[in-house]
């Protein structure tokens, strides 16, 4: 898998046309002020209703569908700066005209997906404006619906533009997508016989670097067409998505770890946890576990944590003694730490899917984080006691002095960063604001922090940089969250689910033998496929088997999560593999090679909590 975030540099081309220069500034700032009003709007209606008992008439419902704005315009200018989640690069393999052909090929058959997903669109528009629905003060839905149209346009002509630097072979990528699109119309070919051809055609072309979103949304597109069936169900779940009532959460939380990432929290935070643990055996291991864990919860399961404390927390391994290979070990393991906590973002989809899509549970976004809060707490405490037993075969020997005059000042610089959690879940389980409101307000604050508070982000330079570069990732995600709905759409339709139920409960007569194939799988999945994506395809398969067998829905959701955050140390692909190798510049071998520690370490985790329920299950029955 691609890490699908890299640096933020702020650069801009400066050899594009004046038209084009201007279409980019207007997207830029199109995404920037939608998100802008997500962060003000939900914040104003606590405010009003807290003082005035009244609120924003109809702000759920623009909040909710600016979703669809920063996603699919997110989109577009992910495909723009070539940044689409992708599970593979054909430059990874290949060099010269072979690398040629594979771009040519990979990009050519997914714009075809994603022109085939417009034209999908605008037949979805046009059933639509025959309704006669209202958006908000007399806006047509419609109209805010053409964005799925533009959107997957965009992003076809973009990727044939990246396809190759020669216009020849930008040609050549045109024509390609165009062929695919007239012989799939105009072929004269049955279309069930094309099920199987199509499907190895898609695969080579993801494997040659097409973007994960092609993968789910051209499978979608492959087996609804060749059923017979119409293909608009892709867009209308992809707009069923983005204006989920929940759903604005995730931008908004992602925001706030924008923030957090790109201000000067992460020098803080560290300074901080160095002097009240640095002075410990093992100190430096718990600091960097401790910082990694509160990033991830906020940063989400992006990748951010090892991009952002990578550079910061590797020197403070070194001084201490710990060989090269622990420190790069404990970076890599620990990157996805925290993934459980609150207001962490893979809790929030899963309870999102879990309780839609027929699955027959309804769980809430509050049990979620509180079943997943003590296997967090473990899988943190197998973490640093790792880092402390490597730090004594270090020879550190933790008999520093404990500097008080430091750990007062560190605390006094941090303590706006430290309030961040505490507003984040006052907001969230208090009582007196929605999960989306709570995800405004934490976005607010942090926003606040790091411009007003301590100026780390310049008002007019930096925060549109960041907003916008925000809107890439979340863009990116949801173009993978839409069509892996609509592929979803087809595995229910097809009943798939049923049919897992009844060859598992047939097959296997045990529940803890089932626990242990699951892991052995879930492994597998979290190790290969993006994690939004597993989240939306893998669990409405998922609940139902794991009702026959009598789990837990929120059991099962955490013990999805814990094998998902353990797929990013799975080799070869696994996410934080790839992302410490390009951090600190270290071939994929040595990264593997460093983590097989930790790996162990997660697996132990993992398994307590997959047969030790009560560790899940009793904080949400206390509350409940």
């Amino acid at each position: 898998m691609s890490a699908p975030l890299p640096e933020i540099s702020g650069s801009e081309p400066t050899n594009l046309p004046p038209w084009l220069q201007a279409l980019r500034r207007g997207e830029n700032l199109l995404v920037v002020l939608a998100l802008g009003v997500m962060m003000l709007l939900p914040v104003a209606e606590i405010v009003l209703r807290k003082f005035f008992g009244t609120g924003v008439p109809a702000s759920a419902t623009m909040v909710q569908h600016l979703v669809l704005v920063v996603g699919m315009l997110g989109g577009a200018i992910a495909a723009r700066d070539n940044r689409l989640l992708a599970l593979s690069a054909a430059a990874q393999w290949f060099k010269g005209g072979l690398l040629t052909f594979s771009r040519v090929f990979g990009y050519g058959f997914a714009a075809a997906v994603s022109a085939a997903l417009a034209v999908a669109s605008w037949d979805f528009v046009i059933s639509q404006r025959s309704l006669g629905k209202i958006f908000a003060y007399g806006v047509p839905v419609w109209t805010i619906q053409l964005l799925l149209v533009i959107g997957f346009a965009l992003i076809a002509v973009r990727l044939v533009w990246h396809a190759a630097e020669r216009p020849i072979w930008k040609v050549a990528t045109l024509l390609l997508a165009a062929g695919l699109l007239a012989f799939v119309q105009w072929g004269g070919v049955e279309p069930e016989q094309l099920r199987w051809p199509a499907m190895i055609v898609l695969l080579v072309s993801v494997a040659l670097g097409a973007p994960i979103f092609t993968a789910l949304g051209g499978a979608a597109l492959i087996l609804l067409w060749t059923a017979g069936e119409p293909v608009s169900p892709v867009p209308l779940k992809q707009y069923q998505l983005t204006v989920n009532p929940t759903l604005p959460s995730i931008p908004l939380f992602t925001l706030a770890g924008y923030f957090l990432a790109e201000s000067g929290a992460a020098k803080r935070l560290v300074r901080l946890f160095q002097a009240l643990f640095g002075s410990m055996r093992g100190g430096p291991a718990i600091v960097t576990t401790l910082v990694c864990a509160f990033f991830t919860s906020f940063t989400g399961a992006s990748g951010a944590t090892i991009l952002a404390l990578g550079g910061v927390l590797m020197p403070v391994l070194l001084a201490a003694k710990y060989s090269e290979r622990s420190s790069l070990g404990l970076l890599t393991g620990a990157g996805s730490l925290g993934m459980l906590f609150p207001p962490c973002l893979p809790p929030i989809l899963y309870a999102i899917i879990a309780s839609s899509g027929g699955t027959g549970v309804s769980i809430s976004i509050e049990e979620m984080f509180q079943g997943g809060f003590l296997p967090g707490v473990l899988l943190v405490g197998l973490t640093a006691w790792w880092g402390i037993r490597e730090g004594r075969r270090a020879g550190h020997d933790g008999r520093q002095k404990f500097d008080w005059a430091e750990a007062r000042a560190a605390a006094w610089v941090t303590k706006w960063e430290l309030l961040v959690p505490v507003v984040a879940l006052t907001a969230l389980f208090g009582g007196f604001a929605t999960p989306v409101e709570a995800a405004a307000l934490t976005a607010m604050y942090t926003f606040l922090v790091a411009v007003v508070v301590h100026r780390d982000l310049n008002l007019f330079r930096d925060v549109p940089r960041v907003m916008t570069e925000c809107g890439l990732l979340v863009g990116g995600v949801m173009l993978i969250l839409g069509v892996a709905l609509g592929f979803t759409h087809y595995l229910v339709d097809a009943q798939i689910p049923d049919a897992a139920v009844a060859w598992a409960t047939a097959t296997i007569h045990s529940k803890w033998v089932f626990l242990l194939g699951l892991n052995v799988v879930l492994l597998v999945v979290g190790g290969l496929v993006e994690i939004y994506a597993a989240i939306v395809v893998v669990v409405p398969l998922l609940v139902p088997v794991g009702l026959a067998f009598g789990i837990d829905p929120i059991h099962l959701g955490i013990i999805f999560l814990a094998n998902m955050e353990l797929g990013f140390l799975a080799p070869p692909v696994g996410l934080n593999l790839l992302l410490a190798s390009y951090r600190f510049n270290k071939p994929m071998s040595e990264v593997t090679r460093a983590s097989l520690p930790m790996l162990g370490v997660m697996v132990i985790g993992v398994l307590l909590i997959t047969y030790v329920p009560w560790l899940t299950t009793w904080l949400p029955s206390v509350f409940r």
